[in-house]
């Protein structure tokens, strides 16, 4: 599958990485499947509803927002329910890796589904440095998965 963002929907994404630097940002990506294709239609920047779980082992240790996130299922749920009245679907997630690359960590892989497209965006001192788009494999492995930024008027463009 091949991921296709506008212009104004990678600007809305790196936007939102920045500003929440140096804490993960997330979000959702909604829009349709068309054959190969994933196209956004809408970005939904969410807060990171991250806290501690006693009770995950994900969550054991020293971390922080700067290095987990978390959707709160209210947002996901109200993200759904608008996209049905549209006829989108959420396509998959976007979420910043302060001062680290764009590569899905253990604790990325362990909370993934199936399916959906993963928007990772490198940031170290509120500069965007890296867009890398993935998804999880048969094998629950992280594969990349092809992005394209598309333009309307000037067709599609090469992703960052």
């Amino acid at each position: 599958m091949t991921l296709v963002l506008d212009p104004a929907h990678q600007a809305t994404i790196l936007d939102h990485a920045r500003r929440a630097y140096p804490e993960e940002c997330c979000g959702l990506l909604l829009g349709v499947r068309e054959g190969e294709r994933k196209r956004v239609l809408s970005v939904h920047p969410t807060v990171n509803a991250w806290e501690p779980d006693p009770d995950s082992e994900l969550d054991r240790g020293n971390h922080s927002r700067g290095d987990r996130f978390r959707i709160d299922p209210r947002a996901m749920l109200a993200a759904q329910t608008s996209g049905r009245a549209t006829g989108q679907i959420i396509l998959g997630i976007y979420h910043s890796h302060p001062d680290h690359p764009a590569v899905p960590s253990e604790c990325d892989r362990r909370q993934a589904w199936p399916d959906y497209a993963y928007l990772i965006v490198a940031v170290e001192g509120r500069e965007v440095t890296d867009l890398r788009n993935w998804q999880l494999d048969d094998h629950q492995v992280f594969v990349p998965e092809p992005l394209v930024i598309t333009d309307a008027a000037a067709g599609l463009l090469p992703s960052p």
